[in-house]
């Protein structure tokens, strides 16, 4: 058995390449984003808006129901916050209800959830404490229970699932210490031998890890006589020899998170416990991501809710200059704001939700989109409630208590909320996602003209193909449905959404003919445009949330349930909305990207070095980055399975 490699060393382009292997390559389903980025506005694929089964209902309210009075009675969430630990019973507790499992088949013991109830739980759970929400996302969501839904042997399923689904709690581990978002540079290794594998290596934020019973790891198995080699997906045990847990985390926020450093040396994992084939490992984590990435954005609508709820509540009872603050228009208008967003950032989820459920679409855009714009978005809103509260909302829960007031964690939310910015895929590898499945079409049928490996009759055929396309595509962005007074007007009632609606067809378009001027423009260029591609993901982002906000108002309001309320909040979100998408229009082409580039050029030169004097700096010392040199670990082992 030969050792393991070191840090592989690649290019920019032979990331880019592994990074591209493992994209779903085809489009089996229709997309509704995928389609608005071209400029086409399908709004027949998402309404009338889709609908659980009434079965699937009931039993998802059901839970919730038992669900909500474990929230109030068993979850502490100061002492989570006072402790930076998840109470032991807690955890068992949720397990005794059954949470382990919400989106495990009943067959395997769990309670099969949709993803609609499943998210709603989640926003429930993240709404009485959001280390516990995430608890429960990264088990389900992204550790082993989704990829062996997707991909697993009927072995492994018969094997895992039960646990899974009532006592062993998972975790995800893909990154490591000089590994982030680029998986080529993957060092930890899978080494074949006899019916084994052997993995060596360290993974870093192991959500989940420190506490986990079994692990989905990441590892690079050498290409060798029989094994095709690749990035591998294998389900470990955590109590196996040589796993080693080295470090619990801490961080800014989600102090009860259970996060840590794991080390692997020379740990023996059957072949049976591989998920896959060789190499298919990072197609596995994508398609695990498409709807695990819905559960992030959940737990952001469920901050938005509490947001609202807070500033509703404390607006009322503060007055300044003889009436209450939220009639003073500079508050007033982050209220609106908070009603709004969390209005259609719930929109977003739930369709994207029911749309996963009804698997009638491909929802890999959509779900990102949820993602990108559900971590930003409640972000802001957490800053405005902080705003608004004063130095209260700067002021710690326990602090405000200790004096005599309602002990309200808004300082805490607005820091559980800033890792979701990172968490499951960065904002900026978000857009560069987002935007590559945006132009996928382009690149199908123009690609070979902009890449340089290919033969000048690859081109030549390429530009052929390209001529026929585009003389289809580029006429049907001339005109459409979006400029015809009469357009959609079953959404026209007491208030008017049928003029946003035909906003967004034409701004679609718009955004169409912006993306092929830019790849005219920049070809083979055009991947390192990153502000650019940006601010074409942050219109179709608003875009999607307007089109489902709409769609939401209208199911509400055709089932007599808060519909002139919707229509109310749907309007005022659109018209917000259309406002940030012009501000983005603008930036398009009005921009500093390209000094900006010039001065990060001096900055790392050090042509601006002179700023920094006049300070000190308070950080330690040590390596920015941590080594990650296979073999024995030399600390204690701090993992903590909860029994």
């Amino acid at each position: 058995m030969s050792a393991p490699p070191t840090q592989p060393t690649v290019t920019e382009r032979e990331a880019r390449q592994v990074a591209e292997a493992a994209r779903e390559q085809d489009w089996r389903k229709p997309s509704f984003a995928k389609e608005l980025f071209l400029g086409r506005f399908r709004l027949d694929l998402i309404h009338p808006h889709p609908m659980p089964p009434d079965e699937d209902a009931q039993r998802g309210e059901q839970f919730l129901a038992k669900l909500r009075d474990f929230c109030e009675t068993q979850i502490d969430s100061a002492r989570i916050e006072r402790d930076a630990r998840i109470p032991d019973e807690t955890i068992n507790g949720l397990k005794e209800l059954g949470a382990l499992g919400m989106k495990i088949d009943t067959k395997y013991g769990g309670l099969g959830l949709t993803q609609v109830y499943y998210n709603k739980a989640l926003a429930l759970v993240g709404s009485a404490n959001p280390a516990l929400g995430a608890l429960l996302s990264a088990h389900q969501s992204i550790g082993v229970p989704q990829p062996l839904k997707i991909f697993g042997t009927q072995e492994q399923k018969d094997t895992f699932l039960p646990r899974l689904a009532r006592t062993d709690i998972s975790a995800f581990l893909l990154t490591e210490p000089d590994v982030g978002s680029d998986p080529a540079r993957l060092a930890t290794t899978a080494v074949p031998d006899g019916d084994d594998y052997v993995l060596d290596g360290v993974k870093l934020w192991t959500t989940n890890g420190v506490v986990a019973d079994l692990l989905v790891v990441m590892a690079r198995v050498p290409k060798s006589e029989g094994h095709k080699g690749g990035i591998t997906a294998f389900v470990v045990e955590a109590a196996s020899e040589g796993v080693t847990v080295e470090n619990r985390n801490a961080f800014m926020g989600l102090r009860g998170l259970e996060n840590g450093v794991t080390r692997f040396h020379q740990v023996r994992v059957p072949a049976a416990n591989r998920i896959g084939s060789e190499g298919a490992g990072l197609k596995i984590a994508l398609t695990t991501l498409n709807t695990g990435r819905l559960s992030l954005p959940a737990m952001c609508v469920g901050a938005g809710k509490w947001c609202l709820k807070i500033a509703r509540e404390w607006s009322a009872a503060r007055e300044q200059w003889g009436k209450p603050v939220a009639f003073h228009e500079a508050v007033g208008s982050k209220i609106s704001f908070i009603a709004a967003t969390t209005f259609a950032l719930e929109a977003v989820v739930d369709l994207a939700s029911q749309m996963a459920d009804e698997d009638r679409n491909d929802i890999r855009i959509e779900a990102a989109l949820a993602k990108l714009y559900g971590s930003e978005m409640a972000c802001l809103m957490a800053d405005e409630l902080v705003q608004i509260r004063g130095g209260r909302g700067f002021e710690t829960a326990a602090s405000l208590a200790a004096r005599g007031e309602r002990a309200v964690p808004a300082e805490q939310i607005l820091r559980d909320l800033r890792i979701n910015r990172i968490f499951e895929g960065s904002t900026e590898i978000m857009h560069l996602l987002i935007a590559r499945e945006a132009v996928d079409a382009h690149l199908s049928v123009a690609g070979d003209l902009i890449d340089p490996d290919k033969s000048l009759s690859d081109k030549a055929k390429a530009g052929a193909n390209a001529g026929v396309f585009y003389a289809k595509w580029l006429p049907k962005l001339v005109a459409g449905p979006g400029q015809l007074p009469g357009s959609y007007s079953e959404f026209k009632h007491e208030v008017d959404l049928s003029g946003h609606l035909r906003y967004v067809e034409r701004t679609a378009r718009k955004l169409a003919r912006s993306t092929f001027y830019a790849m005219s423009r920049w070809q083979g260029r055009m991947e390192t445009k990153q502000g650019f591609l940006g601010r074409i993901v942050d219109i179709g982002a608003e875009l999607f949330a307007m089109s489902a906000a709409c769609v939401r108002a209208e199911l509400l309001r055709a089932t007599e349930d808060h519909g002139r309320e919707a229509y109310q909040l749907a309007d005022v979100f659109c018209r917000q909305s259309r406002i940030r998408v012009e501000e983005l229009f603008g930036r398009l082409w009005a921009n500093t990207d390209d000094i900006d580039h010039k001065v990060v050029k001096g900055v790392l030169s050090g042509t601006y070095e002179w700023l920094e004097e006049g300070i000190v700096d308070p950080s330690g010392e040590g390596p920015w980055i941590a080594d990650a040199t296979p073999g024995p670990s030399r600390r204690e082992n701090a993992h903590r399975p909860i029994r």
